[in-house]
C-alpha cells in the first residue's frame, strides 16, 4: 500500500470535486461539510460521467450526467440505480495534509 500526499486541506474546497492521477487510475477526492475527505474512482458506472464534476451533499455525489447518486462512504450507487465505484482509504495527517492510500498491487503505476 502506497501512501501519498496529494494537497494539504486548506486547498480542497468544500463539497466540490477534485481530480487525482495516479499512473493510469483517476480519482475523484471530495471534503465534505464536516472536514471529512473521500476518494473515489473519478467514473460513475453508468455512462462513465465524471463524479470531480458532480454536486456533493452530505455524503453523496451525484453523477452530473445522470444523476446517479453514489455513497462517497462505500462507493454505493443508491437505488433504483445499481452498481458501484472504488472507493480508497484517505486521512488528514497532523500537518493538515491529504493523505491517500492506493494499493498498487490493484493500480497500474507508470
Amino acid at each position: 500500500m502506497n501512501e501519498v500526499i496529494v494537497g494539504h486541506i486548506s486547498e480542497f474546497p468544500e463539497r466540490r470535486g477534485r481530480v487525482f492521477r495516479y499512473g493510469e487510475l483517476e480519482l475523484a477526492l471530495f471534503k465534505l461539510s464536516d472536514g471529512e475527505v473521500k476518494a473515489v474512482e473519478n467514473s460513475c458506472p453508468h455512462k462513465q460521467g465524471k463524479l470531480s464534476e458532480g454536486i456533493v451533499c452530505d455524503h453523496h455525489v451525484y453523477c452530473p450526467l445522470h444523476d446517479w447518486k453514489i455513497d462517497l462512504q462505500d462507493g454505493i450507487v443508491q437505488a433504483p440505480d445499481d452498481g458501484c465505484v472504488a472507493t480508497y482509504p484517505v486521512h488528514v495527517d497532523a500537518g493538515g495534509n491529504v493523505v491517500l492510500q492506493i494499493n498498487t498491487a490493484h493500480s497500474k503505476v507508470s
